[in-house]
């Protein structure tokens, strides 16, 4: 009875402990190198609250200090962390050297994504050896309907999952290129099914063109995209088939490693 007792009063300590770590945690992911005194605003925690937790966190390894000043951020161990509460672990591992080939082959930046929620979040990338002038990191999201990613993440998607995840989807104007209306979206995966690839022309960002292929899990299933992102100067249309074509050479090799015997975008061939 002592220890219900016990564990009754702990618990609301222990429940708001819990809370203000991953609140710190996620203050960090927003936004990395912060100072002690602005997480305390941000967070409506005392000062000394959050340098207690920052010095517990750092000794784990999910937090680090810059050396010079009394800044954090987050440590490549959440990193790891976050890389296993992937459905795929081994899509990484997969797709990485195929993506380095991609970006030695085109000199541009390839993006790995897969759905979370109704959006894409950015699982892998390889930087392009020029300046891109498109800001994407690993863990950013990025929506479905302006993407290359995500339109291709769709269009082979089952109809009645790609009803309820774009339910949940806002079809925000970025751009003026950008596709807002369902029905047109609707006629968009027509096309990007019947042609094989996805295409973002300059719907997300100024100035950024991209090239999107889907991948296949064992049961033919979309569980990531791949994409290759050119700003529109370096982007040429008598190339472009070739960089589709290397894009899908690419996720033929990873979705047979994931299982994959019919691949689903050979259908038409």
């Amino acid at each position: 009875m002592d220890d219900e007792l016990n564990d009754g009063k702990q618990q609301p300590e222990s429940v708001a402990a819990v809370l203000k770590v991953f609140a710190i945690l996620q203050a960090l992911s927003e936004r990395s190198d912060t100072g002690i005194s602005e997480l305390s605003v941000r967070l409506a925690m005392p000062k000394a609250t959050v340098y207690r937790f920052l010095q517990t966190m750092k000794t784990l390894g999910y937090v680090r200090q810059e050396s010079d000043s009394e800044r954090y951020g987050l440590a490549m161990k959440t990193f790891e962390l976050g890389a296993k509460a992937l459905q795929y672990p081994d899509l990484v591992d997969l797709a990485k050297h195929h993506m380095q080939m991609l970006a030695d082959a085109t000199g541009e930046t390839v993006h790995l994504g897969t759905l979370i929620d109704s959006e894409i979040i950015y699982v892998h990338k390889v930087d392009s050896r020029h300046m891109l002038g498109m800001y994407s990191r690993v863990g950013r999201r990025a929506p479905l309907h302006c993407t290359a990613i995500g339109k291709v993440l769709m269009a082979w998607e089952h109809p009645d999952r790609r009803q309820r995840i774009l339910a949940g989807a806002e079809f925000k104007r970025f751009r003026d290129k950008t596709i807002t209306d369902l029905n047109d979206f609707q006629v968009e995966l027509d096309r990007v099914k019947a042609q094989g690839f996805g295409e973002d022309r300059e719907e997300f960002d100024d100035h950024i063109r991209c090239l999107g292929v889907p991948i296949f899990d064992r049961l033919g299933q979309p569980i990531a995209g791949m994409s290759v992102s050119f700003p529109t100067f370096r982007y040429d249309e008598v190339k472009a088939p070739e960089v589709v074509q290397m894009l899908q050479d690419a996720s033929r090799d990873i979705s047979a490693r994931l299982g994959c015997v019919h691949f689903p975008l050979d259908a038409g061939k």
